[in-house]
């Protein structure tokens, strides 16, 4: 990896503004940290209109355009939410030296040490009614220990602090950002965040929001593309990095380009030496449970599934891609028509994010079963199911690459019961599937009601090689929760390193973590923000920011009035 590439010298700058302060910075205590969250988070309060619509001009979307509601909830709604549950944690570390444990613990069938962090207050119950969330530790937590495995940096002295690199990721304007927070309040770190040159538009308004930080001399906030990103990758300044992208561009950092980048792969002999966190995308199965649905059941889970490839115009890492299907339920080829109904009267998007029509040709030319919806117009991508993948195609780019756009596949399992069924799912989940970042089981509850079923969906869960399993709704929950982690299954060495390693969010400052757990009811009213269905998504999605901005009962009882709506 080269480091003779032309930068500006505003960079240089940056870094060694931070490695100047990066010892006082790792002696910042929790009070001060606390008080500087929440001028954050009043700057970010102040920025998240202008948020929204820089980022509503840059993706080319209406202001008026039900789409508009995915640029707050996954701009500023998570960055807020995020700075208040640190902020909350902060507190408890000034207090009593440990943010607390938010719910119970317990053990899991498997024997597994887990903690609920979801609802952890008033407001979650009040907004997320029914949902709930846990985090499962690694083998050899015990009970007892978990409250001990909390805030770790706060436990132990900071002698001398590190600066981390944090390459931003392009297609989610909080991806970076709050891989900055994690960096800085959860690991005690100095950051220099590199935005992405697909949302460096966003580079003031992120400074801006930041500027306590950048103040204080914790944060710097550069723009470049991959030759800035090599650059200071390997800088002298630069302890460790964190990256959001590919796994392509993780072993290009690891090991370098080109055919000498792979034959250091090959030999398991890294080019860079640093520690180096990520997460990296995944081919996300959905396990459909076979189950005695309803009509109104399947065009439900129709627009709860079409919704998990739409949203942002299906440029997110955790996006449906693998419907996984009991190939004798009666009701498989019903719900895959309710699902093309949907996705028929879904407005197209443009396809914005680099290389995305590459991708589509690669997953649809082997398939002439593909499913297309819409009509595109310039720069645009029709809806596209493929249905009747062969499970057994272990190589099909369906099943081992990314799509990365409004594309998902379908695929059917033969078995004779439910337990038979999810066993063969998740063995093909772990086996077949590319990454290990999120999966998603939807189960009917009259399906739960047979004790052997109910045995058989812990099982799966346990089972499930991913870091975020949620059961009935989009995993994408365990991203925005942030109560929640959010990272691959642990355990990738760099040169299989798949959805990557690390975990981010996670704002009770938890180690040792296995996976998180988020769990729904198998219908819910009103409809969540996020659904493609939902009627008059935009007010919730402002209100819940705004929420999340300056909490109050006046604020809470917008946020419910709005949901109303839907």
């Amino acid at each position: 990896m080269t480091t003779t590439v032309s930068v500006p010298r505003s960079i240089d700058i940056a870094l060694e503004d931070l490695d100047r302060e990066r010892t006082s910075v790792a002696a910042l205590d929790p009070g001060r940290q606390k008080e500087m969250l929440g001028r954050v988070r009043l700057r970010f309060a102040e920025i998240a209109s202008h948020w929204v619509e820089a980022s509503l001009q840059a993706k080319r979307i209406p202001p008026d355009s039900p789409a508009a509601a995915e640029e707050w909830l996954a701009g500023p709604f998570c960055v807020l939410r995020n700075l208040r549950l640190l902020e909350r944690s902060l507190a408890g570390i000034e207090r009593q030296g440990s943010p607390g444990l938010p719910g119970p613990v317990a053990s899991t069938a498997a024997g597994r040490a887990s903690v609920r962090v979801l609802p952890g207050d008033l407001s979650d119950r009040l907004f997320y009614r029914g949902f709930r969330a846990q985090i499962r530790f690694q083998s050899g937590i015990d009970p007892e220990a978990v409250e001990r495995i909390q805030a770790g940096a706060y436990r132990q002295p900071q002698d001398s602090g590190k600066v981390a690199l944090v390459l931003g990721g392009g297609n989610v304007s909080s991806i970076g950002p709050m891989d900055v927070l994690y960096k800085i309040f959860a690991q005690r770190k100095s950051a220099l965040l590199k935005m992405h040159p697909v949302n460096d538009y966003l580079t003031p308004l992120i400074e801006e929001g930041f500027g306590p930080l950048i103040e204080s001399g914790q944060l710097r906030v550069v723009k470049g593309g991959a030759d800035v990103g090599a650059y200071l990758c390997s800088h002298r300044h630069v302890d460790e990095i964190h990256i959001t992208g590919s796994d392509k561009t993780h072993d290009a950092i690891v090991f370098g380009s080109g055919p000498e980048g792979r034959r250091r792969k090959a030999d398991r002999k890294p080019l860079l030496e640093k520690p180096i966190s990520s997460e990296l995308g995944n081919v996300s199965p959905v396990i459909v449970v076979p189950g005695p649905w309803t009509a109104v059941d399947l065009e439900f889970q129709a627009a709860n599934l079409a919704s998990m490839l739409t949203n942002n115009a299906g440029f997110n890492c955790n996006a449906a891609r693998v419907i996984v299907q009991n190939s004798r339920w009666s009701l498989r080829r019903d719900l895959l028509q309710a699902i093309g109904r949907v996705l028929a009267s879904a407005p197209l998007r443009r396809a914005y994010y680099p290389g995305a029509f590459e991708r589509y040709e690669d997953h649809v030319a082997a398939h002439p079963q593909a499913q297309r919806y819409g009509d595109p117009g310039e720069g645009e991508l029709p809806w596209t199911l493929i249905p009747d993948v062969p499970s057994q195609a272990d190589d099909d780019p369906c099943f081992r690459k990314e799509a990365f756009c409004g594309l998902f596949a379908e695929t059917g399992l033969e078995a004779e019961s439910v337990p038979q069924f999810l066993d063969k799912a998740v063995d093909f989940a772990n086996e077949t599937l590319w990454g290990t970042l999120n999966a998603c089981l939807l189960v009917h509850p009259k399906t739960l009601r047979e004790a052997e079923n109910a045995r058989a969906v812990e099982r799966a869960v346990d089972r499930l090689r991913y870091g975020t399993v949620a059961v009935n709704h989009w995993p994408a929950l365990g991203y925005g929760l942030c109560s929640t982690s959010w990272g691959a299954y642990p355990g990738h060495p760099p040169h299989d390193i798949q959805s990557g390693n690390g975990v981010v969010h996670n704002s009770y400052l938890f180690d040792s973590i296995e996976k998180s757990v988020v769990s729904g009811p198998f219908r819910v009213f009103p409809k969540p923000a996020w659904f493609l269905t939902h009627p008059n998504p935009v007010p919730l999605a402002r209100r819940l920011t705004e929420f999340e901005a300056r909490p109050s009962a006046l604020a809470a009882g917008a946020v419910v009035a709005a949901a109303m709506l839907g």
